[in-house]
């Protein structure tokens, strides 16, 4: 008998949620064999769950990411003024990520490398992340802050600047380098260098001149 689509959702998580209990637990990643085995479920009723590897590794890391997810919505759609927009929308992450690694920075290094070796994978979460800063992004020029830059290069700044607090594996080469008070700093540096009050252009104190290769 097949099952519901509500029971099937149900069994990703579950058995997400296992397999991510399992690799802490043994130090290890889990296969797809290894994960049926655990699971419980008959081989055809594990495979109606999960097609293949690829399609459990997208539950584990929606289960994994599920909390960044959250907190990047309760931020979009708070009000709050974009400079604090943008400290919570990546403090909260943040947060999480250091959390983990220190719980167990072992496991959370194989976590980041298993999201690396599967990128692909996840592309599709860190596009979305980069949609929601494109309208705080938006929101921060109609209140007159990054003006004279077009969205995408607006974006581009910013990922460059915050990347060491968005991306997990920053954690792991500079783990307690990192701090909350550090990042409102940044913050602060991207709504004063990139406002209209440094100049014609707007493109933030650009007084150092790129050397012609």
């Amino acid at each position: 008998m097949p099952l519901s689509d509500k029971t099937r959702r149900q069994e990703r998580t579950r058995i997400a949620t296992m397999v991510l209990d399992l690799i802490q637990d043994r130090g290890t990643e889990i296969s797809y064999n290894v994960a049926h085995t655990e699971s419980g479920l008959s081989r055809s009723r594990f495979e109606w769950v999960f097609e293949d590897y690829d399609d459990l590794f997208d539950a584990v890391a929606a289960v994994w990411l599920a909390e960044h997810m959250q907190v990047m919505e309760e931020v979009l759609n708070c009000d709050l003024p974009p400079n604090r927009k943008l400290y919570e929308f990546v403090r909260r992450r943040f947060v999480i990520s250091q959390a983990r690694f220190r719980q167990d920075p072992e496991n959370f290094t194989m976590l980041c490398e298993m999201g690396a070796a599967n990128f692909e994978r996840v592309r599709s979460y860190v596009d979305l992340a980069d949609h929601y800063l494109c309208e705080i992004i938006v929101q921060a020029q109609a209140d007159g802050y990054l003006a004279g830059l077009e969205i995408d290069e607006a974006l581009s700044l910013i990922n460059q600047m915050i990347s060491n607090y968005t991306v997990p594996d920053s954690l792991i080469y500079l783990g307690e380098k990192l701090t909350e008070d550090k990042l409102a700093r940044i913050v602060d540096t991207i709504f004063i260098g990139l406002s209209a009050e440094t100049g014609d252009e707007a493109k933030g104190l650009n007084t150092i001149r790129v050397a012609a290769s």
